[in-house]
């Protein structure tokens, strides 16, 4: 048994460096993401920037869609979104909004550039789009959670979730605030404003 214990010991380091590897390529080709753009990232920049060999990179992650896989579960790490879940307790849907758009629009703003490098890029890469799967499976949450409350029904309630997701959209919100040059403020009650009127309410 004595002698077992030191093998299990390395196996247990080695495991545990293999992770850590795989973190620093991960975190490298987010960054990398964020500050340049998925298109302009390459193998040898990932590599240099996590301080590993090419053949490292392909060892860990030997196609485009484990890469990116693993890039977008660590953004979620170090840029986390806003959780939609605790906008649940708000009952009245015109605060919920707000507050929802509010905490949204801070958020672009800290990122605005990592999410518009991103996003510039995203349409052209079917296996980012595929890793980013969660992430529009998130938003899909939220326009949700906006949409529910207003008591509307049939062609209304379409006009609602649709008002509802473009008032979460980045592009949206960045026309508005760069191009409109409001504040975030303004943006949450026009947004507001729209889908309350969608919804018919008062």
């Amino acid at each position: 048994m004595a002698e077992r214990e030191p093998r299990r010991y390395e196996l247990g380091k080695r495991a545990e460096s293999m992770e850590e590897t795989r973190r620093r390529i991960a975190a490298a080709t987010f960054e990398l993401h964020t500050l340049i753009g998925p298109k302009a990232t390459t193998i040898s920049a990932i590599a240099e920037r996590a301080g590993v060999q090419r053949w490292t990179v392909y060892r860990h992650f030997p196609d485009d869609l484990s890469l990116f896989t693993a890039c977008v579960a660590h953004g979620f790490g170090v840029m986390p979104s806003p959780d939609p879940e605790s906008w649940l307790a708000i009952a009245d849907p015109q605060e919920r909004v707000r507050t929802a758009l509010a905490e949204l629009y801070a958020f672009y703003r800290e990122t605005e550039s990592a999410w518009d490098n991103i996003l510039r890029d995203l349409p052209t890469m079917p296996a980012l789009i595929e890793a980013n799967a969660p992430v529009v499976e998130l938003w899909a949450r939220m326009t949700e959670l906006l949409s529910e409350g207003w008591g509307a029904k049939g062609r209304r309630k379409q006009l609602v979730q649709a008002v509802a997701a473009h008032a979460l959209d980045f592009h949206a919100w960045r026309q508005l605030a760069r191009d409109g040059q409001l504040t975030d403020a303004e943006i949450v009650e026009l947004m507001t404003s729209l889908i309350r009127s969608a919804a018919g309410a008062r």
